[in-house]
This record gives C-alpha cells, sequence and structure tokens, in this order.
C-alpha cells in the first residue's frame, strides 16, 4: 500500500468526497481529510491510500487538476519519521558519550593571573 498526499482542497471536501475522486483511477484503501482537532474543519489537505501502481496514477493523473475549483496538489505522502524533521539524537552525540567539563578544568583562572581558586575557607583572604 501507498499513501498519498492530497494538498489545496476545498475546504468542505469530506473523506468521502476525497474517496470518489481517487476511486476514479484505482480501488481506495482508505482516504481521510485533515481537520483541526478544535473547530472541526478542514484543514484543506488528506491522504489516501492505494496500491502501488494505482497510487503512481493517481498522482500523475490528479496532481495539478481542479476538483471543486481548486487545483489539486498530489503526491507520494513520505513517512512520518523522514518527514517530522527536528533534533534527533544520535548514540554518537549522546551525553555520556561526551566528557564531562567541570569549572576548573578548563583553565579559566589562569586568564585572571591566578591559578586555581584557594579552598573555600581561605577565599575572603584573611584568618576569622
Amino acid at each position: 500500500m501507498q499513501s498519498i498526499y492530497v494538498g489545496n482542497l476545498n475546504w468542505n471536501m469530506s473523506s468521502e468526497q476525497l474517496q470518489e475522486v481517487f476511486e476514479k483511477i484505482g480501488s481506495v484503501t482508505s482516504s481521510r481529510v485533515i481537520t483541526d482537532r478544535e473547530t472541526g474543519r478542514s484543514k484543506g489537505f488528506g491522504f489516501v491510500e492505494m496500491s502501488v501502481e494505482d497510487a503512481n496514477k493517481a498522482v500523475a493523473q490528479l496532481d495539478g487538476q481542479e476538483i471543486e475549483g481548486r487545483n489539486l496538489k498530489v503526491n507520494l505522502a513520505e513517512d512520518k519519521k523522514k518527514a517530522t524533521g527536528g533534533f534527533t539524537r544520535s548514540p554518537s552525540t549522546s551525553s555520556y558519550d561526551r566528557p564531562k567539563r567541570d569549572s576548573y578544568s578548563d583553565n579559566s583562572f589562569q586568564d585572571l593571573g591566578e591559578s586555581r581558586p584557594r579552598s573555600k575557607k581561605n577565599w575572603g583572604g584573611g584568618n576569622y
């Protein structure tokens, strides 16, 4: 099965109407118009699932076609994992693999003309 992205849908198009459009080309396994969770209104795109052969035909025949006053954008959908983008941590960048950095190991005190700081009881410089 191949998932097909269908964009630029008429706001009033239902999942059933979307399925009818694609059934003219081949057998449709499922169709779904994506809606807003809060309002229930269409977001203007959806997905149709068909066999790989029928999906390729549908993309070739329907991309750019006017349906209910809108020119459809039809292409093969990418896997959700690939399309999410964003940062993913690979094992090589794990925080466990990086060297630990403490405030005394970077020699920042030498820039001030000092060596490592004295013990806490001597910070004031005098005896209490």
